[in-house]
């Protein structure tokens, strides 16, 4: 389905916004509760990262809001699609909107260039309060949000909390498998591999392959 087309008309002073989620009557909900706000305004809509790229070029937002999962059925294209659009246009405020909380992910969208991390379930009053925030070029993060993040990023490497995928890559690494055997293997791209790759590293705090592979060994988790 063709986005609709960017709506060029803003009045001065209004946050722009462009919503990026694969389905349609999120982005709908999301445009109703938007427009009650006076200084709100959704200027384009996109399903896929390859609408949200052309779409957000045409629109010129000052916010986009962003689901992570996308086509792909993984988060992956949500996150390269965050970090190509901050590297396209360097004053864009990206607001991650997912229904996905975790410590890694809300780091790794921040490291992309997200200025923000929102779950889906939050309520209206903070989700305009986090664009409003974004659209000042702030940060802003609903309380559990926040705090995952700071878990993952204070976890101990005794207490990795690998996900069930990033387990299942890990187990192919220890076999020697190199990131297009183990796409193939999984029937995932191969920069899907590079992504779980790098948070197995990151949570092992290991530097190379085979020392995330040896320091999973110490922890029995292969």
């Amino acid at each position: 389905m063709t986005p609709p087309v960017p709506d060029q008309r803003t009045p001065r002073g209004q946050v722009r916004i462009v919503l990026v989620d694969d389905h349609a009557i999120v982005r709908h909900g999301l445009r109703s509760v938007l427009e009650r706000e006076q200084d709100l305004h959704v200027v384009g809509e996109a399903a896929t990262a390859a609408e949200a790229v052309d779409v957000v070029a045409a629109a010129r937002p000052h916010v986009v809001l962003l689901d992570l999962k996308l086509s792909t059925g993984d988060n992956t294209e949500g996150l390269h699609l965050c970090g190509q659009l901050t590297e396209l246009h360097p004053g864009l405020g990206v607001l991650v909107l997912t229904t996905f909380l975790d410590g890694g992910l809300v780091v790794e969208a921040i490291h992309r260039g997200a200025r923000g991390y929102v779950v889906k379930d939050v309520d209206t009053t903070e989700l305009v309060r986090s664009i409003r925030a974004v659209a000042r070029r702030e940060s802003s993060f609903d309380s559990r949000s926040a705090a995952a993040m700071v878990e993952s990023m204070h976890s101990p490497s005794s207490d990795p909390r690998l996900t069930e995928r990033e387990l299942i890559v890990l187990r192919e690494l220890a076999h020697g498998l190199s990131n297009r055997d183990i796409g193939a293997k999984l029937f995932i791209s191969e920069t899907t591999v590079k992504f779980h790759v790098r948070n197995i590293m990151r949570k092992l705090t290991a530097t190379s392959r085979a020392e995330a592979v040896y320091e999973a060994s110490k922890l029995h988790l292969i």
